[in-house]
Order: structure tokens, then sequence, then C-alpha cells
């Protein structure tokens, strides 16, 4: 078997995936997924906007959630909102998208100070594999801190606390490798129950959790969305700091991870 190509990283040390033309085709997987799962809404949030408030997307990668929502709040409204999107790497970011969506390098953990007040609507999707309990409290401060008085904020996030994909050898030790790395990067696995409290701690009020389970397989419903496709892709995007780590003694150079990834995606189906 020839080792998958090379990836390039942000940050290896602070995001644990990659922001490759790679990365951006599984986001857009994962987002149509996620947006099925939770009944093709983009917005869970009881927001209410007009023309012109400003909402900020952080993490946005390839924007696509700003571009989708922002293509439809303006066919409904027929009007446009002031969409900042925000990440800490451009290479995601599109080479065509409307004047009233704008797009920086920045980091949640330390906003522009301008920004103190501005935002009637954040939308941050998947941040746990870049965030420790420090990074968390800080970012969430900083959103609170940007949202105007009754503004709303909305985290999309994933449970890790205890990774259930283990059908078999290959994936049980998958379950074992990502599990040593995340408490070794100090990985936050329930955040469901996190997250309130720290939005709590902050100032915010009427704080709700809403959840959904995602079976990994390769589609569901008929749809074709491969959703065991998506999670292969997000593994692989673990590659180089899971054999940089020496694969924690059980996976040593990157054929071995092809080869177990592979096992994994025969297990699951």
């Amino acid at each position: 078997m020839e080792e998958s190509p090379a990836r390039h990283y942000a940050s290896v040390q602070s995001y644990l995936l990659p922001d490759d033309s790679l990365e951006t085709a599984r986001l857009s997987l994962q987002h149509r997924i996620l947006t099925k799962a939770f009944e093709d809404r983009l917005v869970l949030a009881p927001v209410s906007l007009k023309s012109q408030d400003r909402v900020l997307e952080s993490a946005a990668g390839s924007g696509i959630w700003a571009l989708e929502f922002n293509a439809a709040f303006s066919a409904q409204n027929n009007s446009l909102l002031d969409i900042e999107c925000i990440d800490i790497s451009d290479k995601q970011f599109p080479q065509k998208y409307p004047s009233n969506i704008h797009f920086s390098v920045q980091s949640v953990t330390n906003l522009p100070k301008e920004w103190r007040n501005s935002f009637s609507y954040v939308h941050q999707r998947f941040l746990i594999v870049a965030m420790n309990d420090s990074l968390w409290n800080i970012a969430i401060k900083q959103l609170f801190d940007a949202l105007v008085p009754g503004g709303w904020i909305e985290l999309v996030e994933v449970e890790a606390k205890s990774l259930e994909f283990g059908v078999g050898p290959c994936s049980n030790l998958l379950v074992s490798l990502i599990t040593s790395l995340y408490e070794e990067k100090g990985v936050i696995g329930d955040l469901g129950v996190y997250l309130p409290v720290v939005l709590e701690s902050v100032g915010f009020i009427d704080i709700h959790c809403e959840t959904r389970r995602v079976p990994i397989r390769r589609s569901l419903n008929n749809d074709g969305l491969s959703r065991s496709k998506q999670w292969y892709d997000l593994w692989m995007g673990m590659k180089a700091p899971l054999v940089a780590r020496g694969g924690y003694g059980n996976v040593t150079t990157g054929v071995e991870f092809d080869q177990l990834l592979q096992g994994c995606l025969n297990e699951m189906g």
C-alpha cells in the first residue's frame, strides 16, 4: 500500500486537523450530514435578525455555513446581513463570495477589541480538537463580549467522552489511539455537560442543548451521504499528529496508519 499524500496543517500543535483541499471536501460532506440531522435547519437558536445585523461565524473553514445561511436569509427577507467569518488559516476560504461576507484570519481566543458589542448572532462549529479547559473559557468570554445585549451564540459540538465506534480489532485500536491523543491535548469530551457551565459562568442566560445521534455507516434513509467516509476522512486528517507521537506504541508509520483506517472502514461497513 502506498502512503497517503502529505497534508497541510496551520498548526499541528494547536489544531489536530489539516486546512487543505481534502479537509475542505470533508467539511462539505460533514456540513450536509449535520444539516440533514437537524431537519435541514442552518440555525437552531431562536434568533430574530434584521437587515444589516452583524453575524459572526467562528472557525469558518471554507465558509460553507455562512454562504448557505446568507443565501437563505437574503431570499427570505430581501435584505442583507453583515457577516464576519474567521479562522486561524485562510487556506480554505472561498475565492468568491458576496460583498456582505468578510473573511479574515483571527482566533476566537483573541478577537479584535473593536468587535466588542457588535454581533447579534455567533455561530461556531466543532472546535473540540482545538480546545482545552483554559482555551474554552477564554473563547466563551471573548464571544460573550462580542455579542450585543440580547444576542445569541450557537455552539455545535460532538460528544467525545466515550468513543463508541469500536466494533472490531481495528476500530477498537483506533479508539485507543484517539483517546490517548485527546487526553494528551486536554480535549474536553463531555461538552454537552461542560459548555453550559462555562456559558453560565461568563454571563449567558437561557441556555439550551439540542442533541442528535448520527450513526457511523455508509448512509441513512438512502440519503446518499456517506457517514463512514466522513469519519474515515476525519481520522485520516489526524494521521500526522498520531504518527508523530509514534502511534502511542501501536502505529509507527504512515502506511500502518492507512492500513488501520482501511480496516476500520471495512468493519463499520
